[in-house]
C-alpha cells in the first residue's frame, strides 16, 4: 500500500445476518436485497402502538420497494409481555398487520440481537451509535444493504423524513399521497 493511504476495514454487511419470523423461521436479512428495508421495534401496549397502523400502510403502498420489519421487544417499562403467538394475533385482529413480524428480541443491553447490535454499533454500520431509545423507533436500509437514518419512536412512519427516501420507488400504485 503507498504511503499515506490507510486501509479502511470491511464492515460487516446487514445481509450477513439472521432474524427469526414470529412464526419461527430463520430469514436472512439477505432476502431483502434490493429493497429498502424499514425496521421497527414495536410493542402492544405503548402509547406509539397505533403506529402499526401507518406501518401497515407503507406496506401496502411501497411493498414492491420496500420491506417493513416489525421486531417486538419488551426492553421498555414491559410494554410487550405477550408471547409471540399473542403479539401476532394482536397485530393481525387490532391493525391487520401483513408485514413480516418476527419474534420477540431485545433490542438493547447484554441479549441484544445482532440485528439491532449492527443497527446501533458504528463500527459494524459505518456511522449510526443510536439504539431504540423507546418503543416504535425506526432504522431504513437501502437496497445495497446501507444503513440510511434512524428516525425516534415521535416520528410517524407515514412522515415525509420517510417517506421521502421511498417516493421514487412508488410504482403503478394508484395511491400517491397520503390523506
Amino acid at each position: 500500500m503507498p504511503s499515506g493511504e490507510t486501509k479502511t476495514p470491511n464492515l460487516p454487511s446487514f445481509y450477513d445476518i439472521n432474524a427469526i419470523t414470529i412464526d419461527g423461521h430463520t430469514v436472512s436479512m439477505e432476502k431483502y436485497r434490493g429493497k429498502k428495508v424499514l425496521i421497527v421495534n414495536v410493542a402492544s401496549k405503548c402509547g406509539f402502538t397505533p403506529q402499526y397502523e401507518g406501518l401497515q400502510r407503507l406496506h401496502e403502498i411501497y411493498g414492491e420497494s420496500l420491506a417493513v420489519l416489525g421486531f417486538p421487544s419488551n426492553n421498555f417499562f414491559w410494554q410487550e409481555p405477550g408471547t409471540n403467538s399473542e403479539i401476532q394475533n394482536f397485530c393481525k385482529l387490532n391493525y391487520g398487520v401483513t408485514f413480516q413480524m418476527f419474534e420477540k428480541i431485545y433490542v438493547k443491553g447484554k441479549y441484544q440481537h445482532p440485528l439491532y447490535k449492527w443497527l446501533s454499533d458504528s463500527k459494524l454500520n459505518g456511522w449510526n451509535d443510536k439504539t431504540p431509545s423507546w418503543n416504535f423507533c425506526k432504522y431504513l436500509i437501502d437496497e445495497k444493504g446501507k444503513l440510511l437514518e434512524y428516525f425516534n419512536m415521535r416520528t410517524a412512519p407515514e412522515d415525509t423524513a420517510i417517506t421521502r427516501h421511498l417516493r421514487n420507488n412508488l410504482t403503478n400504485s394508484p395511491i400517491r399521497s397520503f390523506n
